[in-house]
């Protein structure tokens, strides 16, 4: 199982509706398990929008498609820069760059 985690800090007035239309459309991903819009107790300017997927081609297709482009990059292009999908230690062996 993959967990997505994308966070938001101060994302802008119309962050909320767009994000809720992410959530919508990865519900209807195939293998998508459960995906929610949530925001920080401490600082309210933060959001996150938290997925689990069956596995990591399942997320990695769910950004295949001209929908999902539409409805996927306004939102996730504001996400903070960091990494966001995380695997249980078993499953994620050894992660090699790729090339070598």
């Amino acid at each position: 199982m993959l967990l997505a985690i994308s966070r938001f800090s101060e994302p802008g007035p119309d962050f909320e509706a767009g994000a809720r239309a992410v959530v919508e459309f990865w519900q209807q991903r195939d293998g998508c398990l459960s995906v929610e819009l949530v925001r920080n107790l401490d600082e309210q300017s933060m959001w996150a929008i938290v997925s689990r997927w069956e596995s990591v081609g399942a997320y990695r297709r769910s950004f295949g498609g001209y929908d999902a482009k539409v409805v996927l990059t306004p939102v996730l292009s504001r996400a903070i820069d960091e990494p966001s999908a995380y695997l249980a230690p078993e499953e994620l062996g050894e992660n090699l760059p790729r090339g070598l």
